[in-house]
């Protein structure tokens, strides 16, 4: 889904969107936590369900509130169906490598695939919320609410960049039930963390967990349609992880915190076996809330662009630069011609060495902050300028070349649009 922009080039592990097609990758895989769930009762009081993490005190989660969440939330979840046409030979739809959405329904034509995915109601104008890689690719939608009434939705808008996507419906106001975001930034390690969706097409799902990480960083890629010319690729920053199980049908479903409220749109799993190993992720709820309206109000969300493509500095990368060991910032390897930074003159590398046997670029400036905020790792960077900054904002990095201190102030761009 054009120019180079926004590329970390540092470890990159192989994952799978939750619900379709191509595929995801993660940074920053550290330890996930581990979690033990048991049923406890006693006499008349209410069943319980306690989610330990580690040797920590356990967190008690009344099973009446469980219920109250599925009660309040679940009519707000729908299904999504995509039936579109497919080449020849591809009958199921079988996106290469992404078994997540394409499972056949009964005996399809060999010319037509169908795609299932889940969403969720945002508005009572019929808006209704997904992930991109559920539609993406067009074809005829149709959304099932958890009464069982199906009726004929129309893609409004995507946005690959964050793998979401705004469909709506003709239904009446009173008919339909809005979700309520909370803020993602308000998530932390341990938290109670509740899934609904349409695994494997059973509507209405539920399933529970922990979160497991914050702060991961999910890569888009040419295979989910976000790549710019010349293999340049995005990530959607500060990415939830959760042990919640998540299935093929889930994307686009919501991932929610004990109060019922909206923390993430479930969007990708890591296994093996193309199904739940207990590693979930899910856009956080700080994104949908700035991308959907903007894709509602002007068919389009906007990314501030700074026209670099780099790497985080590593203890190796410093001592193959003779820089201090601990130095910590993003090696500027690349400046877009014409870009934002090269019109700020933000000078990428001009020669190669050998670091652990590999080729790196190396000589460019050294971004050690962002309007006074440091700068340790490129995924970093990334999050404090999508979540901070709009085109057309200044932005003021300090950096390191040869060795000296240096200031520019940079006028952002426009990401180039897919």
């Amino acid at each position: 889904m054009k120019k180079s922009v926004l590329i970390s080039t540092i470890l990159l592990a192989a994952m799978l969107l939750a619900a379709c097609s191509p595929i995801a990758t993660l940074t920053s895989l550290a330890g996930s936590a581990l979690a033990n769930e048991a049923q406890t009762s006693g006499g008349a009081a209410a069943a319980q369900t306690v989610v330990q993490l580690n040797d920590k005190s356990p967190q008690v989660v009344e099973t009446s509130t469980l219920e109250q969440i599925y009660q309040n939330v679940n009519p707000s979840v729908v299904n999504i169906t995509v039936i579109s046409q497919s080449t020849a030979g591809n009958p199921t739809g079988d996106f290469q490598g992404f078994p997540f959405n394409n499972m056949p329904q009964g005996n399809l034509p060999a010319t037509q695939s169908t795609a299932l995915g889940s969403g969720f109601v945002w508005d009572k104008d019929g808006h209704i919320v997904t992930n991109n890689h559920v539609v993406e690719g067009g074809g005829e939608v149709s959304v099932m609410f958890s009464d069982g009434f199906v009726v004929p939705a129309e893609i409004v808008a995507t946005d690959s960049y964050s793998d979401l996507a705004v469909l709506k419906v003709d239904m009446p106001a009173e008919s339909l039930s809005p979700i309520t975001l909370a803020s993602s930034a308000d998530v932390r390690v341990g938290q109670t963390a509740v899934a609904i969706g349409n695994p494997y097409g059973l509507e209405g799902t539920m399933t529970l967990g922990i979160i497991s990480a914050v702060g991961r960083s999910l890569s888009v890629s040419a295979r989910t349609g976000a790549a710019a010319a010349g293999g340049a690729s995005y990530t959607i920053p500060n990415v939830i992880q959760t042990d919640a199980p998540i299935n093929p049908g889930n994307s686009g479903g919501v991932l929610l915190n004990i109060d019922g409220q909206v923390i993430g749109v479930t969007s990708a799993i890591e296994s093996s076996t193309d199904s739940n190993a207990g590693i979930g992720f899910a856009v956080p709820s700080d994104i949908v809330a700035k991308v959907i309206p903007a894709l509602i109000n002007n068919g389009k969300y906007e990314y501030p662009y700074l026209g670099i493509s780099g790497t985080t500095l590593s203890y190796e990368l410093n001592k193959a630069m003779n820089l201090d060991e601990n130095q910590r910032g993003v090696l500027v390897a690349q400046v877009t011609d014409g870009g934002p930074a090269d019109k700020a003159g933000v000078q990428g590398s001009d020669r190669q060495i050998d670091v652990s046997g590999s080729s790196v670029t190396v000589g460019g400036d050294i971004i050690t902050s962002i309007d006074g905020q440091p700068v340790t790792t490129f995924d970093g960077m990334v999050a404090y300028l999508i979540e901070n900054k709009a085109p057309g904002d200044s932005a003021v990095l300090q950096l390191l070349r040869d060795g000296k201190p240096v200031e520019v102030t940079i006028t952002l761009g426009t990401r180039p649009a897919n």
